[in-house]
């Protein structure tokens, strides 16, 4: 008996050093900062990307309508940064990105970020 909780125990603190350092090692994070439509046809949406600086990351952003339609996309690279381009030694960095609409929006995000595969 006192074997079986020492091993529900240890795989326990394994699974949760397991979900700790999962989390922390994302690729990348983003975060809607604000938009602004600027006519009818157009939206500029402003983002926050943290990432690590060499990395190449690509997000889709979107605008939407009243009614939560989508009525703009676009996928945007962030590329490689160097520490004086942002916070953190350059991993925070803020984006602007105008974006074309099919009709008025009224909300623009970030849908999704994803590190873009070096390939190596």
């Amino acid at each position: 008996m006192r074997n079986l909780v020492i091993v529900a125990l240890l795989l326990g603190i394994g699974f949760m050093a397991w979900i700790a350092t999962t989390s922390a090692t994302a690729p990348v994070t983003f975060k809607d900062i604000g938009f602004h439509a600027t006519d009818a046809t157009q939206i500029e949406v402003d983002f926050q990307v943290a990432k690590y600086p060499g990395a190449t990351a690509k997000c889709a952003v979107k605008a939407l309508d009243s009614k939560f339609a989508v009525v703009g996309w676009k996928v945007v690279e962030i590329g490689p940064n160097e520490p004086k381009d942002g916070a953190d030694g350059g991993r925070t960095t803020i984006h602007r990105l105008a974006l074309r609409t099919e009709s008025e929006a009224v909300s623009g995000v970030v849908d999704n970020c994803w590190i873009v595969d070096s390939g190596h």
